[in-house]
């Protein structure tokens, strides 16, 4: 009986033990984050991090409709001109300063003002801010912007303590402090960033995970065996050729969307001079390029046909793409011409690549398809914060490298393609597409809105400073054991709703 005793209170003990145990989610990354500071964080897989750490002023739906999160509705003057702002209240932040409308207020400004912020051309038409009272904060614009509250449910709208930020400075983003589900613990660059949920957050009845790992593993397969080895239990970026594995495995389910992302080759023409090279000096160069490669082919050897092929930031199925400007054949022969024309028989240059096992071969089928027309390419393997770094330094020829898109059209289009947008790194500049493009920002008019950008498109894509070539399919595998995960057309991981038994 004594046994039976001990033997029953043990195993009490298990059972109470177990269920005090914390619920953590590991999730494999396709690459490392950069700086965990919202104004400053340029990749997908930092936002990735972000939309576990800090949330927005909006946030989107699986349906890409956008719907207030830390925000609580909004209001837009006849004129256009001011923004209303109506905040959710009894938000604090983890160090637990409250979030108001003086917060509000630091955050914009701080987008706006803080050097090397790349929130700044997201948002530029904000002139100034105003706290109403405590929970209610006026943005006061220069002109109409029909992007703001798309860009608001980005980066730039993600609010972060004040107190922290003048306290910490630099070294934000080391140790950033937003208002989530879950606060910032730990980083080892390259190795894993650590998170754990916040008691006090403001939706915490939606949040049922205790902690998240984030690791990042920039081989998909290897993310893959992870995963069903029980070492992971969620991952994006699931290889095309990888999806029947998961398929077939019982104990993972696959879940996938269409994404707003595109992938192309970014060319540098002037940064942060103009260059003296075949590429960067003539035109017919990039076209004859342009005309050495098979987009559907790319598609069909790297990814076995799941993702879409592409010439433009959008998709040819977005309302945005403009038909107008259809993609065209491999030519060789019309490339070979081309070349000629430019009074080359031969281009050398360098083509920088992520490291990670899809991108390089991505960069391979490039590099045979353009030799048959007389380009001479060496891969460059970078690591991808690096290779980013390069590229704002203008330390590269060719750069084949995406962006995970945006629900409102101008944020595929403006930052790269105008004179002074922030993520234009290949130092084009054509005066009319940039005013083109501003001007697409002020009307709200879908009809108006497309005809601008058709105009600048017929001016920007056959330039060719980037070389759109396909669309992604989102693939994220996980556990069987994880339930109530969706997948979003921006890539985002998010786990309101998720359980992990």
């Amino acid at each position: 009986m004594k046994k039976l005793r001990v033997l029953l209170i043990t195993i009490l003990i298990g059972l109470v033990t177990s269920s005090l145990a914390q619920v953590t989610v590991r999730v494999g990354l396709g690459a490392d984050p950069d700086i965990l500071d919202p104004d400053l964080g340029r990749t997908l897989v930092g936002r990735i991090v972000f939309a576990s750490l800090c949330d927005k002023l909006f946030e989107i739906t699986p349906d890409l409709q956008v719907v207030p999160q830390l925000a609580t509705g909004y209001q837009v003057s006849e004129d256009g001109l001011t923004l209303t702002i109506r905040i959710r209240q009894g938000v604090v932040f983890h160090d637990g300063t409250p979030l108001n409308a003086e917060a509000v207020k630091f955050n914009l400004e701080r987008s706006l003002n803080l050097p090397g912020s790349l929130r700044r051309s997201e948002i530029q038409q904000i002139s100034s801010v105003e706290a109403i009272d405590n929970y209610t904060v006026q943005l006061n614009l220069s002109e109409p912007f029909a992007p703001l509250i798309a860009q608001l449910a980005d980066r730039a709208g993600m609010m972060i303590s004040p107190t922290a930020a003048k306290t910490l400075g630099e070294q934000f983003g080391a140790n950033p402090v937003c208002a989530g589900p879950f606060r910032f613990v730990s980083r080892v660059a390259l190795d894993r960033i650590v998170l754990e949920r916040f008691t006090d957050y403001w939706d915490a009845e939606r949040i049922k995970i205790d902690r998240v790992v984030f690791l990042p593993i920039p081989d998909a397969s290897v993310r893959l065996v992870n995963l069903r080895a029980g070492d992971l239990d969620l991952i994006e970026g699931v290889a095309t050729t990888d999806l029947n594995l998961v398929r077939a495995d019982p104990n993972l389910e696959l879940v996938s969307s269409p994404s707003l992302a595109y992938q192309g080759m970014t060319i540098n023409l002037a940064n942060p001079a103009p260059r003296d090279h075949p590429l960067a000096t003539d035109v017919r160069v990039r076209e004859a390029l342009d005309l050495s490669l098979d987009r559907n082919a790319i598609n069909q050897v790297v990814f076995d046909g799941q993702f879409l092929a592409g010439n433009q930031p959008h998709p040819p199925t977005s309302p945005w793409y403009i038909a107008d400007y259809p993609m065209v054949a491999r030519d060789v022969e019309r490339s070979k011409a081309l070349l000629a024309e430019a009074g080359h028989t031969r281009v050398a240059f360098e083509l920088m690549v992520v490291n990670n096992p899809v991108a390089i071969r991505v960069g391979e089928v490039i590099q045979i398809m353009a030799a048959e027309a007389g380009f001479d390419i060496s891969l460059r393997p970078t690591e991808f914060v690096t290779a980013l770094d390069l590229q704002t330094q203008g330390t590269y020829d060719v750069f084949q490298v995406g962006w995970s898109g945006r629900i409102d059209p101008d944020g595929n289009i403006h930052q790269f393609h105008t004179c002074e947008g922030t993520f234009n790194f290949t130092g084009y500049c054509d005066d009319i597409v940039t005013q083109l493009l501003n001007e697409a920002r002020t009307t709200s008019d879908p009809t108006e809105r497309l005809a601008l950008y058709r105009e600048a498109a017929l001016r920007f894509l056959p330039n060719r400073h980037i070389i759109y070539l396909y669309h992604p399919q989102l693939f994220f595998a996980h556990t069987n054991r994880l339930r109530g995960f969706e997948a979003y057309p921006d890539g985002l991981i998010r786990f309101q709703g998720v359980t992990l038994n």
